[in-house]
């Protein structure tokens, strides 16, 4: 329970299926020492909510410390990822390590069957194959399975998502109706330890290292001018880059041993192939064989028809039919066939 109206009806919804349910929020929420205050989610505002509704729904409620695992899985990668020139997705990371692995394993020793959260996804059992697979939501809109593509097979058989056959409007109404505290509660839509709407005083403070500025340039080496240092900028940024050459320019690349942002036109920002590795297969796989597929390159991606040739067990060169804009690397490639997700991993390097 994390304290907002998707976890908590998700527990409402559970207990009328006759489910014994614990409510249970990590507390991976972290005061900002310097400036005071708290995160934008799972800080201690957010516990007592989850507080509240658990109350009221007549459950036990417990507060399970993952901090350190937090600062450690995710909040460390975050930084690197932006030393190495890459653009990270810490949500990914959290679902993975924090939610569906610290709190999976604290969960089965509190002798819970299944942990359930208010992901709008869905997992299905086939028994004639022994497998469990992943799902889109129903609700499009909403669909999170792509920051699930992480998930094993034992994850996924202790995993409920209790709202994924529902759409957002129900869930908000159903949660009005029960009267429940947060039927209202903004959504956070942004990383959820940083408090500042800006990432960049987050980074300066923890590398702990120097950001320099450097070159930022065209296509053909060319200096167009200075930027304010490579974790500030992401691949199809067009905002920031404080250039007036007339028309808008796009960060078309991040040359890290350069330490130099390259820049082009919109086009430029377009490709089709790239590569991704560290895959994990929901659905197996023949190893040599090239398959069709639906590739989202970003949460918010409609996807794209591609063709994905498997490089090894854990390394996919993805080609789309149509060239896509911004593919990013740090970035997750989630793989669908239909509304199933198939596997995914994460993008290494754009092909040109």
């Amino acid at each position: 329970m994390s304290g907002g109206v998707d976890s908590s009806t998700a527990a409402w919804l559970l207990k009328e299926e006759g489910y014994e349910v614990i409510g249970a929020t990590m507390c991976i929420g972290r005061l900002d020492q310097t400036r005071g205050g708290s995160a934008r989610c799972c800080g201690l505002a957010d516990i007592e909510d989850a507080r509240r509704v658990a109350l009221q729904l007549q459950i036990p409620f417990y507060v399970i410390p993952l901090r350190e695992e937090f600062e450690k899985e995710v909040i460390q990668y975050f930084c690197e990822e932006y030393l190495k020139g890459r653009t990270p997705n810490p949500c990914v990371l959290c679902n993975e390590k924090i939610k569906f692995g610290y709190f999976l394993e604290k969960a089965l020793e509190l002798q819970a069957d299944f942990i359930a959260t208010g992901h709008y996804a869905r997992v299905d059992f086939d028994a004639e194959v022994g497998r469990y697979f992943l799902k889109k939501g129903r609700d499009r809109r909403k669909d999170q399975s792509y920051v699930l593509f992480p998930l094993t097979q034992d994850q996924l058989r202790h995993t409920l998502f209790p709202l994924g056959e529902f759409r957002k409007e129900e869930v908000k109404t159903k949660a009005l109706q029960l009267g429940l505290r947060v039927h209202d509660k903004p959504e956070s839509q942004e990383v959820c330890f940083i408090q500042e709407t800006s990432y960049h005083s987050f980074l300066t403070e923890r590398l702990q290292v120097s950001i320099d500025s450097g070159p930022i340039l065209d296509k053909d080496g060319k200096i167009l001018g200075k930027h304010k240092g490579l974790p500030f900028y992401t691949i199809g940024q067009r905002r920031g880059l404080r250039l007036a050459k007339g028309k808008p320019l796009y960060v078309i690349g991040i040359d890290r041993e350069k330490n130099a942002i390259v820049v082009g036109e919109e086009k430029d920002a377009y490709s089709d192939t790239f590569r991704v590795d560290s895959v994990n297969w929901i659905i197996p796989h023949k190893t040599i064989s090239s398959m069709n597929a639906q590739v989202k390159i970003r949460y918010n991606h409609p996807g794209s028809e591609a063709i994905l040739s498997p490089k090894g067990e854990d390394e996919v060169e993805v080609r789309y039919q149509s060239p896509q804009k911004a593919i990013t690397p740090g970035q997750a490639a989630v793989f669908y066939d239909g509304e199933t997700v198939m596997g995914g991993g994460w993008i290494r390097e754009v092909i040109n």
